[in-house]
């Protein structure tokens, strides 16, 4: 088992409060620019006033504190206990800018609030989804929203008061892109977490010498106080406009359910000194959690957060400070920030060409993150089919959407969105993929004494359909009456008198059988932690290991992913010549 020593104080370890103030700063520094700076591209799309936008500005601060904390402490099925810093997601900018512009801010709210539950299904849901709703299907849907918002944000760099210099645009942004990237490429240490602040700093100041730089808004505003509140209410008309963009705000937060999934994946592996199995029951509550964060957001009338996923890991690994105490000290200085409004008319004072080229570099990042997800579990020639065809119908249909041609443009300007059409046909091709391939046998039963014979006769039917000679056939049983016996419930845990059940199925193939079990039980240690325990251990005569021993012996790989009330349990085992 992998140990990273470079981790000085896990997610449930405390640390010294000074130690964890400053790592804390350390990611306000990083999360602020993207939450300012989206938040302002999202409200001046939506054409609204300066007084709207330092509202959106507060309720985004303290969203993120409510959601930051609400992971960090792990209530009932909501959070992940661990650091995870939130902000805005910029993949809404352009829906919202078209809710506003059919409804106004009343409407967003309320498609917010109602796709909110979107990522409340995917959380309860997420062991059925995890056939069709795969990395290769959200990964692609990013690198297509990444695509699709790039010439909006473009349009910021040649966006300069009336009067002013046209040329200034491009060379603010293209100074500012340049130290970014040149930061990014070669800074180290502390000069990379500041790089952000420093990128938007230069640009600032460059801004100035072209005077495109308004700083009188920072003179104006009062050191502490709280703005008007513009608490947006509901459109509950329901009429034609909000039926016709919920399915789009649906997609893009089933896209944001599905990358919350990965960022959570990634910052489990990043805050664990030994290498742990990933905790899907986390996973869950960290959708849950942001599914709160998009509920308060479409209350409060401000953009809906993700985590910050790249940020988290890249300080954990910098600081080697994981513990969950960070998190309740991020959340009381975005509080704290949020009451400061001289520090906000300073964000807000950042000129558009700067903005758009941090946005650009950020989007860019965003793509590759996408590409990431796509090719984590490696690529087939299958995949390659689904990525490239979805981001290709997706990048046509921002050019020309063939689709209104076909069904008109009702339906048309609804599936005919890139990221609805990427999407559908992701989706579409995934699931041929999974119905379509060799289909093995399947049996249900209950997970109690009766189940270990009862899967042997199950195994000895399949080793036969497959032509398995007795070695291989044995192993294969050997396997499964090993794995179920580690999947029975331990003694007082069969959950309030009920018997648990055992779905098990069989995937066939070249040379070797997929045998994934699926079981509702509680409180089992997970096998592959215990696996990956027993091979540094030396080979003693313990009873109660000896059932994991052999199932380490005779399976060439195992992989557990516990839910919350679901274990699925897949194990591949290889025949012999």
């Amino acid at each position: 088992m992998r140990v990273n020593e470079h981790i000085r104080y896990e997610p449930d370890e405390p640390c010294p409060l000074p130690l964890a103030l400053g790592v804390a700063i350390q990611y306000i520094v990083l999360a602020l620019p993207p939450t300012v700076l989206v938040v302002i591209l999202t409200v001046r799309a939506s054409g609204q006033d300066e007084g709207y936008l330092t509202w959106a500005i507060f309720a985004a601060f303290i969203v993120n504190a409510v959601v930051t904390t609400i992971q960090a402490v792990r209530l009932w099925r909501l959070g992940c206990g661990l650091t995870v810093v939130t902000g805005p997601t910029i993949q809404f900018v352009a829906v919202t800018a078209a809710a506003v512009s059919d409804g106004g801010p009343a409407l967003l709210a309320t498609l917010l609030v109602v796709s909110s539950f979107v990522q409340f299904a995917v959380a309860a849901w997420l062991p059925v989804l995890r056939r069709i709703i795969t990395p290769v299907v959200a990964g692609t849907v990013l690198m297509v929203i990444a695509a699709t918002i790039i010439p909006v944000v473009f349009d910021r760099l040649v966006d300069v008061p009336e009067g002013k210099p046209p040329e200034s645009g491009p060379v603010v942004a293209a100074v500012t892109l340049g130290v970014a990237a040149a930061l990014a490429l070669r800074a180290s240490g502390m000069w990379r977490v500041w790089s952000a602040l420093v990128s938007i700093g230069v640009g600032c100041v460059v801004a100035a010498f072209f005077g495109i730089y308004d700083y009188q808004r920072v003179i104006d505003a009062p050191w502490i106080g709280i703005p008007d509140l513009q608490f947006p209410g509901f459109d509950l008309t329901f009429g034609r406009e909000f039926w016709t963009l919920l399915p789009t705000f649906s997609i893009l937060t089933l896209v944001l359910a599905l990358k919350g999934i990965s960022d959570n994946v990634i910052i489990q592996n990043a805050s664990q000194r030994r290498q742990r199995a990933i905790d899907f029951r986390q996973v869950q509550g960290a959708v849950g959690a942001n599914s709160i964060g998009m509920l308060l957001a479409g209350i409060a009338g401000t953009p809906p957060t993700m985590a910050f996923s790249s940020f988290g890991s890249s300080l954990i690994g910098l600081t080697g400070v994981a513990a969950r105490r960070v998190g309740f000290a991020v959340a009381a200085v975005f509080v704290f920030l949020a009451l400061l409004p001289k520090f906000t008319a300073l964000l807000l004072t950042v000129p558009d060409p700067v903005m758009g080229a941090y946005l650009l570099l950020l989007l860019g990042l965003f793509f590759v993150g996408g590409l990431q997800t796509a090719t984590q579990e490696g690529l087939d020639q299958r995949k390659v089919l689904v990525i490239g065809l979805s981001f290709g119908v997706a990048i046509g249909m921002q050019h020309l959407n063939v689709i209104e041609l076909v069904l008109g443009p009702s339906w048309g300007s609804l599936i005919g969105n890139p990221v609805v059409a990427g999407l559908i046909v992701a989706i579409l091709l995934t699931a041929f993929i999974e119905l379509s391939g060799r289909r093995g046998k399947r049996l249900e039963l209950a997970l109690d004494d009766s189940a270990l014979p009862a899967i042997d006769v199950f195994l000895v039917d399949v080793a036969a359909g497959m032509r398995w000679n007795e070695p291989s056939a044995m192993r294969l049983r050997s396997a499964g009456e090993e794995a179920v016996a580690s999947l029975m419930p331990l003694s007082g845990n069969a959950g309030e008198g009920r018997t648990p059940w055992l779905h098990v199925s069989v995937r066939p193939g070249t040379g070797a059988v997929e045998l994934e079990l699926v079981a509702s039980v509680i409180g089992r240690e997970n096998l592959q932690d215990r696996l990956a325990y027993l091979e540094e251990q030396p080979a003693v005569a313990d009873p109660g290991e000896l059932s994991f021993r052999l199932l380490r012996h005779y399976a060439s790989g195992v992989q557990h992913r516990q839910y919350y009330g679901i274990d699925v349990v897949t194990i591949r085992v290889e025949g012999s010549p």
